[in-house]
């Protein structure tokens, strides 16, 4: 696997009922990933559903980054239009500051037209919002003083007290599950995360490799482009498909609930009721730590990725559970 990063995916869905101890937990298995060097962690964003407790991923991130020494981490994604754009600026500024560095910058309008509209916003019109406040945000990075003129946020001569610790600004990242969004990103040399299945990334990765090289790039300066998966891990196959079966379904119900009570279905996306229906797709990776690193190691040939993520944390499964996948992780694959 020489060349391939490890990171962290996680929605921070609800698997508990206390709240406090499932931060707690939470945040004690961030150490783990910080002790045993995995590359980033990345927080999603998610409102009005327990696919996300962690509906102002900058709360949870000044804690994760008061808990960790060396792992990078942040939102996949901030739901830009859902923020004043001047907060979130300074709530970065203070992020990268108090972590030394270490903020992943995803961004992003918010993949659901459910969640966007609990804000009183038209999704129609989410999209304008995310770029300009994009464009704002990128603007307030670069100076001392801030004017911006636009359709949806303006601000005259305003005083910037506040800078990132990475310059420009800490590296961008987008969730993305067309070919085509692409272009964006290797025009703004952006870091890329897919969901999709294999074949579905493999289209993306090889559409971004043409479209770095089209700028006068080579492939030593790529970005990274990363997928994710369900990742359980236990001393025998029997077992790890027991803790993901039983975790799955509670996943799966906190992903489709607010989809399921509008009569929606998820952009983009599917994932079938039952564990046993996902693992064809190869979008769970479930097994003893040696049919784990195969089948990473297989799919990331496939699918032309450099970066892949680990979602070790869903459903129910308790901290132990979770640290069992981690600690053999660790032990026998990476990072």
């Amino acid at each position: 696997m020489d060349g391939l990063k490890f990171g962290i995916f996680d929605h921070l869905d609800r698997g508990q009922d206390d709240l406090n101890a499932f931060y707690e937990d939470r945040l004690r298995l961030i150490e783990a990933y910080d002790a045993a060097g995995f590359h980033a962690y990345h927080l999603a964003e998610h409102h009005a559903t327990t696919l996300g407790m962690g509906p102002s991923p900058g709360i949870f991130l000044s804690a994760v980054a008061q808990r960790t020494k060396r792992l990078r981490f942040g939102p996949m994604v901030y739901c830009l239009p859902l923020y004043h754009p001047l907060r979130l600026l300074e709530e970065i500024c203070m992020l990268d500051q108090m972590s030394g560095g270490r903020l992943e910058l995803g961004v992003g309008r918010g993949i659901s037209p459910i969640e966007v509209g609990y804000f009183g916003l038209d999704p129609e019109t989410a999209p304008a919002m995310y770029r300009e406040a994009l464009d704002l945000i990128l603007a307030g990075m670069q100076g001392e003083a801030l004017t911006f003129e636009g359709k949806h946020y303006q601000v005259s001569g305003m005083p910037l007290t506040l800078s990132p610790r990475q310059q420009p600004h800490p590296p961008l990242w987008y969730g993305l599950s067309h070919p085509d969004s692409t272009v964006w990103a290797a025009q703004n040399s952006v870091n890329i995360i897919t969901n999709r299945d294999e074949a579905g990334s493999r289209q993306i990765t090889d559409r971004y490799r043409q479209e770095w090289r089209a700028l006068g790039h080579d492939d030593t300066t790529l970005p990274r482009m990363g997928m994710s998966r369900h990742i359980v891990i236990a001393e025998t196959e029997a077992e790890a498909l027991r803790i993901a079966r039983r975790a799955y379904i509670v996943w799966r119900h906190s992903f489709y609930v607010l989809w399921d009570r509008h009569g929606m279905k998820p952009v983009n996306v599917h994932f079938p009721e039952s564990l046993d229906e996902l693992l064809p797709t190869g979008q769970a990776i479930i097994g003893t730590a040696d049919q784990v690193a195969a089948e990473i190691e297989r799919q990331a040939k496939a699918s032309g990725i450099n970066y892949f993520l680990c979602r070790f944390a869903f459903g129910d499964m308790s901290y132990h559970e979770s640290k069992q996948s981690v600690d053999l992780f660790t032990r026998h694959i990476g990072p």
